[in-house]
């Protein structure tokens, strides 16, 4: 399975300005989330990128893409009825072809020379089906994310087959559906915001925008994602990195501590954090 195209959606409205933050990566350069994100996505050998925008908010995405706006296309969402119907709107873009999907607010590190990304695509290509990337979570975190459930088919590459798929449980749904044997208890395999989609999504998504013609309502990928279990192969896999969610509170804070311990000023970051510990104000200059 080939897969040369990625989209990205960052046109919800408590997200449309999150890419356009400001941060410091792990070489020290202080760049746009959003060219950080587009760098992950560059790494995972994809040629051709769009970015589900609002209307309007053009011209700022492209500043904050720099260097790599020549080679964005940007997609305006024509209604706020959300993720899925964003990602339904790329249609044209994907066309018959996977695609990787990745969300707007989050940023990715690895734990090994390959990005999430790049993981994420070499095993989607190994498998030749959808697998959408997972992160063990604490149940507190159920109303932030989706989540699934399935048997593990490889333990060694933390693979699991999906049969369920539910949009943000409560602890009691995930409880009596999405339970994963092996992990540890109160902690679910939610969504990590990074998925390899093959063009039968794309398909379900169009039928249930046409089933809900007429009736403003919010449309959830975990539809089209629930449909794609019962009709082909469908796996979910723990990559070797972490997801950091930079529209939750303190989120960005985080993404940026994260950022900086994996580097090249880490020995000054913790030197700064000790100091906070210690005093509970940074030293004097």
């Amino acid at each position: 399975m080939e897969i040369r195209k990625a989209v990205i959606t960052a046109a919800g409205k408590s997200q449309r300005g999150l890419p356009l933050q400001t941060l410091v990566d792990r070489e020290g350069v202080t760049k746009s989330a959003l060219a950080i994100i587009i760098e992950e996505v560059l790494r995972a050998g994809i040629e051709q990128i769009a970015i589900v925008i609002s209307r309007g908010d053009e011209t700022s995405f492209r500043a904050a893409a720099g260097k790599h706006a020549p080679r964005l296309t940007f997609i305006e969402q024509a209604q706020p009825l959300g993720y899925a119907h964003a990602v339904a709107s790329a249609a044209k873009f994907t066309g018959d072809d996977a695609f990787l999907l990745l969300v707007g607010d989050h940023l990715y590190l690895s734990h090994t020379g390959q990005g999430c990304a790049e993981q994420l695509v070499a095993i989607a290509r190994t498998e030749n089906c959808a697998v959408s990337a997972v992160q063990a979570t604490h149940e507190s975190k159920l109303p932030y994310y989706g989540a699934v459930g399935g048997k593990l088919m490889d333990a060694a590459r933390h693979l699991y087959q999906v049969d369920t798929v539910l949009e943000k449980p409560t602890p009691t749904e995930a409880e009596q559906q999405i339970t994963v044997p092996g992990l540890r208890a109160g902690y679910y395999l939610c969504f990590f915001g990074m998925h390899v989609l093959t063009p039968t999504v794309q398909r379900f998504l169009a039928e249930l925008l046409q089933n809900s013609a007429g009736r403003e309502q919010t449309l959830h990928l975990r539809a089209a994602l629930a449909q794609v279990a019962e009709h082909e192969r469908y796996l979910a896999v723990e990559l070797a990195g972490r997801r950091y969610d930079f529209g939750l509170k303190f989120g960005l804070l985080t993404a940026q501590l994260a950022l900086a311990l994996e580097g090249c000023d880490r020995d000054e970051v913790l030197r700064g954090i000790v100091e906070l510990l210690a005093t509970g104000r940074p030293s004097a200059k």
